[in-house]
């Protein structure tokens, strides 16, 4: 599935490298994230800068859109998906600091988390909503503009933990919740992982060193055993994620690479990563699917 920045999503056939769907709902605002509900891909959720967050039903070739939700907030944050029973999304609040999260199911605000005092942390650029294997409460990790990560208690709508990662804004992050560690970028030349001790604090791990500047998103696959970047010097970059190890840098795009994901087949063999760049190009690549 493909988002692009004329308001349309196309869902493409892999196998006859064609569009079989376009999907045209945000008003011709650009979309900026896309995820499916359920493993089945029958449902299918789009964010857009027309501040709508968009259900669609994609069962039996259909194309229909079933619901919305209006978001406050027309910034550069992505939701993100929690697939719990009542299906959590947290997503950017009316403040450019605040972040809420909204049960699917009922469409209420059930957590909205800002900071009390004066805002000195800018705008909530990324976030990642999560769920420990101890502990009743949802945890939400939220990248902001002033490069800190801060760790939310969503139940109790308490700020738990926060670190200092980066010198510029945290483009995107992402967080392996057995291993109790995360990653992110921001423009600066580095990949910033950090971890979570058992009293919920955040901490420096480790900084991976960069050969050119600029990371717009980081993604670990789903057997955490591998972690990909997508840079502005129009490479992705894949690394071992048990010891950060450089694994490979791939190289097609002729402008930045926007975003990186892989597919969720449960097959290591099928496994693929998928690349979206500024030169209007989506790359696909087969690569350590047995790592």
């Amino acid at each position: 599935m493909q988002r692009s920045s004329n308001g349309l999503v196309h869902v493409w056939n892999l196998n006859t490298r064609r569009s079989e769907t376009v999907l045209s709902g945000h008003q011709g605002k650009s979309i900026y994230w896309l995820h499916t509900l359920f493993h089945n891909r029958e449902l299918l959720l789009s964010q857009g800068r027309d501040l709508q967050i968009r259900t669609w039903n994609l069962a039996e070739g259909r194309r229909e859109e079933i619901d919305s939700v209006p978001v406050e907030s027309v910034g550069f944050c992505k939701c993100s998906l929690l697939k719990t029973e009542s299906c959590l999304l947290a997503m950017p609040g009316k403040d450019s600091s605040q972040v809420q999260v909204l049960d699917l199911n009922s469409k209420k605000i059930v957590s909205s988390m800002k900071l009390s005092t004066d805002n000195q942390w800018g705008m909530a650029m990324c976030m990642k909503l999560w769920q420990p294997i101890s502990g009743p409460s949802p945890l939400l990790l939220v990248g902001y503009e002033d490069g800190s990560v801060a760790l939310w208690n969503v139940l109790e709508h308490r700020l738990m933990s926060r670190l200092t990662c980066h010198m510029e804004p945290v483009m995107s992050l992402d967080f392996d919740c057995l291993k109790a560690r995360g990653a992110s970028g921001s423009s600066e030349r580095v990949l910033n992982v950090w971890s979570l001790d058992e009293q919920q604090n955040l901490k420096a791990y480790k900084t991976q060193e960069l050969v050119n500047p600029g990371i717009s998103d980081v993604v670990l696959r789903q057997d955490r055993k591998i972690l990909a970047t997508a840079g502005w010097d129009h490479r992705i970059r894949v690394f071992g994620w048990k010891r950060m190890k450089p694994l490979a840098v791939l190289q097609y795009h002729s402008a930045i690479v926007h975003c990186v994901s892989f597919s969720d087949h449960l097959t290591p063999e099928d496994r693929l990563l998928a690349a979206g760049s500024k030169d209007h190009l989506i790359s696909l690549w087969s690569v350590y699917q047995n790592t």
